[in-house]
């Protein structure tokens, strides 16, 4: 939504964004991101979006930051998307559910289960939230590359943090679980918070998405611990990622 020449949230003008986008969450984390890419310099700062652009390989790469959730990830996807942008790669951190999936692993998402709210304004729940097979085709040869240990396939996206760390506090706790062991059946690789409603209203706006996340630990086995160096393995693949499209694209 334009006010005054620029974007609500992200205040920012068309010019300002590139066509591929990395999403982390944490504004925290845009500035490491963006001295991956060349000439990058911060555009804005507003709330829990943080935005820089530069260059790679000769195009132009911004990055911006979400926050936690969904709500917040789909309003950056829409302003970005309104600006140009059509090309986005979620970099963010999970917790395995899959008794395969270990702290210092990474997932690179091709779905996610819907169990958050924002989908749901964009699409009825029939309606699957299935990342872009470029994306994931480049985000998994990426991570080949490197040398990372990687898991390929559908992750959970839910609202909530403490419904999953915490269900049995919850007055829905038997519902909460009962979803849980129905995940863990079906293979479910870890749980997140972006990917659902990126997916979906990335389908809506006809744009690719796709998703790399750094797993923490497995909520099953393992206890609560953040592995030496895990947030810069997503970040390299989802850089290495964006080099590949940009070629591709070419």
């Amino acid at each position: 939504m334009w006010i005054d020449g620029k974007q609500m949230h992200l205040q920012c003008t068309a010019a300002d964004v590139g066509r591929y986008v990395i999403l982390p969450g944490d504004p925290g984390r845009c500035a490491s991101i963006a001295s991956c890419l060349e000439d990058a310099h911060k555009i804005s700062s507003n709330r829990e979006f943080c935005l820089w652009t530069g260059r790679l390989d000769g195009a132009a790469v911004s990055v911006c930051s979400t926050g936690i959730g969904g709500p917040s990830a789909a309003i950056a996807l829409e302003e970005l998307a309104e600006c140009g942008a059509d090309t986005f790669l979620r970099v963010g951190t999970c917790g395995g559910i899959d008794a395969s999936v270990r702290g210092g692993d990474v997932v690179v998402a091709t779905a996610a289960v819907r169990q958050e709210g924002t989908s749901r304004e964009y699409l009825p729940l029939e309606y699957p939230a299935a990342a872009s097979f470029p994306v994931v085709r480049a985000l998994a040869d990426s991570c080949a590359r490197l040398g990372y240990r990687a898991h390929v396939g559908v992750v959970q996206s839910k609202d909530s943090f403490y419904g999953e760390i915490r269900p049995e506090r919850m007055p829905v706790a038997a519902q909460l679980q009962a979803q849980w062991r129905a995940w863990t059946a079906a293979g479910v690789l870890a749980s997140e918070m972006e990917c659902a409603a990126l997916f979906v209203a990335g389908a809506c706006l006809h744009v690719r998405c796709g998703a790399v996340l750094n797993v923490l630990w497995n909520d099953e086995t393992e206890a609560p611990a953040v592995p030496e160096g895990a947030a810069q393995r997503g970040i390299r693949a989802a850089v290495e990622a964006v080099r590949t499209l940009i070629r591709e694209d070419a």
